[in-house]
């Protein structure tokens, strides 16, 4: 299989921000997912909010950890810092790197399975400590890249492409981040741009821990029970010389609603999704009522979106350690080493 790459001139009438950068300059690597993937117009929401905050791409660093949405933040800002991490293990590496440099820019980008199964643990400690970087869920419902295995965040009755009914109660990320701490907590869809952008925006700016679960539709196993277009339906209903797997080169799915709205979403196999977004008058100021808002919506088979959390007066986990003022990275051995009576009166504080 043959990936072209992308070409290094762009048309010289291109908008550029203040930095004299176009939309094209916060681009990646072409991307390998499958066509209609939601996870690629996430990518797309990334660059453009990068593009408008005038973000210079060095000072962004980016880290994931297994799963197709770990895949992404190769096909975004391809001059900017990247590492990509163990499954589920994103969060402690992002620890490690903040606290060694605190002048870069933290974007986490992580899925469904990676954050709400093997790394259940992690995303905890880093919600409740408030590291100060912007935290993305990729969240479809399943394991795309083995097969479509439900996640921990499936819907209960969901039905998976081999036809097993999905019987455990769903993890919802953003009732658990409320929970746990987080200081900007809020939830979007893929296709819409219009409200993605601006919450990427918003969490990039905020000092803390910053999450935003985006619910993003999976081309090849988002099949779920009572669909007379999926896989599993027509595979019932048809008599075939052969069994082929092929996924169709679908178009992604967008929405346009407003605030205070809801809006029944067709997935790509028959499938409807209903989404509500958050009034204009609504206060994302108040925990207790966030998530009491979340819980009502969630009982009527609605997901509610916008900004559902934000606590203006966040401290980070640098405010928290009292940590001096410049990268730790940056201390020289004067620094790092004050003598002997220094180190004596910190083990007297201890005592």
């Amino acid at each position: 299989m043959t990936y072209l790459a992308k070409p290094r001139l762009h048309h010289p009438a291109l908008p550029v921000n203040k930095l004299g950068y176009t939309r094209r300059d916060y681009e990646g690597k072409v991307s390998t997912l499958c066509a209609g993937c939601g996870h690629d117009s996430i990518s797309a929401a990334i660059i453009q909010a990068c593009w408008e905050l005038d973000l210079e791409p060095h000072r962004l660093a980016k880290l994931s950890g297994i799963g197709c949405s770990s895949k992404t933040p190769d096909y975004f800002l391809g001059n900017s810092h990247g590492f990509n991490a163990v499954h589920g293990r994103m969060p402690s590496v992002a620890t490690g790197a903040n606290l060694a440099n605190r002048d870069l820019v933290y974007l986490g980008v992580s899925g469904d399975g990676d954050s709400a199964s093997i790394g259940i643990g992690q995303f905890a400690h880093v919600m409740r400590r408030g590291l100060n970087m912007t935290y993305i869920v990729e969240n479809n419902g399943v394991y795309g890249l083995t097969k479509g295995q439900f996640s921990a965040t499936a819907d209960r009755g969901s039905k998976s492409k081999r036809g097993a009914v999905n019987a455990d109660s769903p993890i919802d990320l953003v009732s658990l981040a409320l929970q746990l701490g987080a200081t900007f907590v809020a939830r979007s869809f893929s296709g819409d741009k219009r409200q993605l952008v601006p919450l990427i925006k918003a969490a990039l700016a905020h000092r803390g821990a910053a999450l935003i679960d985006v619910i993003s539709p999976c081309v090849a196993f988002n099949n779920h029970a009572g669909s007379t277009k999926s896989y599993d339906y027509v595979r019932e209903h048809n008599t075939a010389v052969n069994r082929l797997d092929f996924w169709p080169s679908r178009d992604a799915i967008t929405v346009n609603y407003g605030e205070g709205e809801a809006i029944d979403v067709l997935q790509h196999d028959g499938s409807v999704l209903r989404l509500c977004k958050t009034h204009a008058e609504y206060d994302p100021t108040e925990r207790l009522a966030a998530m009491d808002l979340i819980a009502r919506h969630q009982a009527k088979g609605e997901l509610l979106t916008g900004l559902l959390y934000l606590d203006p007066g966040a401290e980070d986990l640098h405010q928290h350690l009292n940590t001096v003022a410049v990268p730790l990275n940056s201390l020289g051995t004067a620094d790092l080493c004050p003598g002997s009576q220094i180190l004596e009166r910190i083990n007297a504080s201890l005592r």
